[in-house]
């Protein structure tokens, strides 16, 4: 009975780590996600900034 105990707390103890682990990544993946979305924000903007501007703020060619 004493060994079954022990297994099972051996058990437990290994599923804790593995939890506290998973919690680690879980956390370090989600600030990498959220540094992602800024970047991906950053670029839209950026993006939106550089497209075609209107006629009235284009610089003429040079042969004008």
């Amino acid at each position: 009975m004493e060994q079954r105990l022990t297994d099972i707390e051996i058990c437990l103890a290994e599923q804790e780590r593995m939890l506290d682990d998973l919690n680690t990544e879980v956390l370090r993946l989600a600030k990498l996600v959220s540094a992602l979305e800024k970047q991906v924000e950053m670029l839209k903007a950026e993006r939106t900034e550089t497209l075609v501007k209107p006629l009235s703020e284009e610089t003429p060619p040079p042969h004008y």
